[in-house]
């Protein structure tokens, strides 16, 4: 039977190349012409590389920087941003090269299965070693691989697996990081075995009540033998009831790989949708001899997605998409985002009311993307190469096949903002890449993001639906060119703003947190989604950017300023400006804080955000006006500041629905630390916290500046802290100055704590904690 053993723990680790002098004699240069290459230097099997190694007797010893890591590693994020070394579009990191390596024993039992080694996610190009032979050479830091190791791997003494990791060529013009990001299996199976992502299970509705998931089971056998084989699907219900079960009998010959296809009816599922994400698990199980030797969990959900006049309908519903485009990074940990952070950040976006998700511009991780099944998003699923060489195209299958099962995935994105979008040697590739998507999933519509003279493309005929990046002004006559296609605006706004600056946009950088059009290419939120929703043809659209993401800077800000979260998930006033375009229950939302000490009496810029059809502003009990609030649009006073209480009132029907205020405080008086995320024992979750600073009357400070210092008791680690995002001080450190009365706080339990206290530390204000019981 299958056994998936997480190798997450004790790596060694070593930052930067490792010289290697050329052999100067032949043994050496023949002795490593052999399948055991490297005999010589940190990827050879007798290598030594202990961290910080003592030495008892007469064994020589080296002392080259290894240390101990634990995965998921992002090696480049513990460094501070330098406007003169970095480079301002990957986050003015200096990027290095790394070496990783593992040692692993494993039992004679094992010998005759199939071994393999499945990673999630390596930033930078690859190349594997197992026991000094070569086995791997992965060159995207985004697609997931596996590696078969079983001829290779010794059952009577300890293996290694040694990983070299070239950081320093660039992928895109973000934040890459580099190392062993994502997480790393070991997974030992029987020789015939269900292959990687070989369940695929698209449902289609065949009546009103009964569907049919059309099963297809790929089979490998690596053992010498043919054998008969049965595979038996069941579907499965969150509590556990099976709703239908099908099998197939297949012969299996030797070294090849069997498909097996089969169908099974299912009556009144409940429905998977953007509001009602239900979802069930295929169960497939594997058997030769009548012995079960394998068992496959593919979660799916049952649904319909049908471009009906050019509107996009889920379950004969018509759905617009309220969409965001995200990066993969987070402020405190770089790349090397655990699965539970991963969830939060999602959880995040969902409370904004976004329902769609754009994966840009690459593979994302398997924990995001259970998140957005888990939580209803409709999904953009970006290629990151748009490539049909053979490793473009290996790639692209590691994206597919991982999730054409997904019921959140609907668009397969064949690449973001190619020149060669508007040329013949674009159009061939992209219907290459149309062509093999098509061989692996039937059911989801292929676009790309295009941005380069839409009108003028070379691939919109070979879409099912024509994905436009910005470019408002050509969508009529991309229509017109395409009538019976739907569009939808691919990426559209990046209009940037800061955290906590509600004044006029500084030269320094500053953007003062209020929706405008940037340019003639970055149309504020506001404008575009009135400009989308006033076009019939237009199905929704994926905003830039759900959160801020490092690189894409410019000095002295260390990340992108269009997020409507900030680089460390804080809200943004864009955050309430799209709860009001995209959600119905009532809202209201003043963006400044009232606290312009310094400012009194001069006028400060108000804007408020609401869904409600008029907004009431009161100072300090004198009402300021009511206005009408056109739809999509917002409120906006000029008021001159007085200490008090600002308060927004919001009408629907001329009664009253929601309310707001923001109000001034007093001098800070205590800090506070809030938990914002579910977090397990177990060592894998990480906690994050928010700390600020609260007055005499419990009110937060919103522009509290206070310098803490945070410690956490033993069998917990602090990762990082982050406030400002043109903080120039690594997020590794465990002491911070607040930007704008926040500090976000990564605390790492490991694997044995079940408990753990966090303390917050200012000389003006002195100690809190907050005691966290592990589940």
């Amino acid at each position: 039977m299958r056994k998936d053993i997480l190798l997450n723990s004790r790596w060694k680790f070593h930052k930067g190349d490792i010289e290697v002098p050329y052999p100067t004699s032949k043994g050496p240069v023949y002795s490593q012409s052999k399948t055991n290459r490297k005999l010589i230097g940190p990827a050879a099997h007798e290598y030594y590389a202990e961290p910080d190694g003592y030495s008892f007797g007469d064994k020589e010893i080296k002392s080259e920087g290894w240390e101990w890591v634990n995965l998921p590693h992002d090696y480049i994020i513990d460094q501070n941003p330098d406007e003169k070394s970095g480079n301002n579009a990957t986050g003015y990191f200096n990027y290095d090269n790394g070496w990783y390596r593992k040692g692993f024993e494993l039992d004679k039992e094992y010998e005759g299965k199939r071994i393999t080694f499945f990673f999630e996610g390596i930033a930078g190009k690859a190349t594997l070693y197992i026991n000094g032979c070569l086995i791997k050479h992965n060159f995207s830091s985004y697609n997931s691989f596996e590696v078969d190791v079983s001829d290779y791997v010794y059952f009577d003494r300890w293996n290694v697996l040694a990983i070299y990791v070239e950081g320093t060529d660039f992928e895109g013009w973000w934040y890459q990081g580099a190392g062993i990001y994502r997480n790393v299996h070991l997974v030992i199976t029987e020789p015939i075995s269900i292959d990687l992502y070989g369940v695929y299970a698209p449902s289609k509705k065949i009546s009103d009540n009964e569907w049919q998931i059309d099963l297809e089971t790929t089979v490998r056998n690596d053992g010498y033998e043919g054998k008969e084989v049965t595979a038996i699907s069941k579907i499965i219900s969150v509590s556990g009831e099976v709703i239908g079960k099908a099998e197939a009998k297949s012969l299996t010959e030797a070294r090849e790989k069997t498909t097996l296809t089969y169908s099974a009816r299912v009556t009144n599922p409940l429905l998977w949708d953007t509001e009602n994400p239900n979802l069930y698990t295929v169960e497939t199980i594997l058997f030769a001899n009548g012995e079960e030797i394998d068992k496959n969990e593919t979660r799916i959900g049952f649904r319909t997605a049908e471009i009906i006049d050019n509107g996009l309908y889920i379950n004969g519903k018509k759905t617009i998409i309220k969409g965001v485009c995200c990066h993969q990074d987070y402020g405190l940990v770089g790349i090397a985002v655990p699965d539970n952070v991963a969830k939060y950040k999602i959880e995040q976006i969902k409370k904004m009311g976004a329902n769609g998700y754009r994966t840009a511009h690459y593979q994302q991780s398997a924990a995001t993307m259970d998140a957005l099944d888990e939580m209803g998003f409709i999904v953009m699923n970006e290629a990151r190469w748009f490539e049909s060489s053979d490793e473009g195209i290996q790639q692209l299958e590691s994206l597919v096949l991982r999730d054409r099962n997904r019921p959140s995935v609907f668009f397969w994105s064949t690449g973001n903002e190619e020149n060669f979008h508007v040329t013949d040697i674009g159009r061939r590739i992209h219907r290459a890449i149309y062509s093999r998507i098509r061989k692996f999933d039937k059911q989801r519509f292929i676009t790309a993001a295009q941005s380069v003279f839409p009108e003028r493309s070379t691939i919109f005929e070979y879409c099912d639906i024509l994905g436009i990046n910005y470019n408002l002004e050509s969508y009529d006559k991309v229509h017109e060119m395409y009538p019976d296609k739907a569009i939808v605006a691919s990426e559209c706004c990046a209009t940037g703003t800061t955290r906590g600056w509600y004044y006029d946009s500084c030269a320094d950088g500053y953007i003062k947190d209020k929706d405008r059009n940037t340019n003639s290419w970055f149309k504020g939120r506001e404008f575009t989604w009135k400009e989308l929703m006033s076009k019939d043809y237009v199905i929704g659209g994926y905003q830039w950017a759900a959160v801020e993401h490092r690189g894409e800077a410019v000095w002295p800000f260390i990340c992108s300023k269009s997020g409507a979260l900030d680089l460390f998930l804080q809200q943004k006033g864009a955050f309430y400006q799209n709860k009001s375009h995209w959600t119905n229950e009532p809202m209201v939302h003043i963006v400044p804080h009232w606290n312009h000490f310094g400012l009194e009496g001069d006028e400060i810029d108000v804007p408020v955000y609401t869904n409600c059809d008029e907004i009431e502003l009161i100072l300090n009990g004198r009402s300021l006006g009511r206005k009408q609030i056109e739809k999509y649009g917002h409120g906006e006073w000029l008021v001159p500041f007085e200490k008090g209480e600002l308060k927004a009132i919001g009408y629907k029907n001329g009664k009253e629905a929601a309310s707001h205020t923001q109000a001034t405080t007093k001098e800070p008086k205590k800090l506070t630390l809030t938990l914002e995320n579910k977090v397990n024992a177990g060592g894998k979750d990480m906690a994050i916290f928010t700390c600020e600073c609260i007055d005499e009357d419990g009110k937060i400070i919103p522009t509290a500046s206070e310098f803490v210092k945070f410690h956490a008791t033993e069998g917990a680690k602090i990762i990082g802290t982050g406030s400002g995002n043109c903080d120039h001080n690594k997020v590794t450190l465990p002491d911070r100055k607040m930007y704008a009365g926040k500090i976000a706080v990564a605390v790492l339990p490991d694997e044995n704590c079940d408990k753990f206290t966090l303390y917050a530390t200012s000389e003006n204000l002195g100690t809190t904690k907050i005691e966290i019981t592990l589940n």
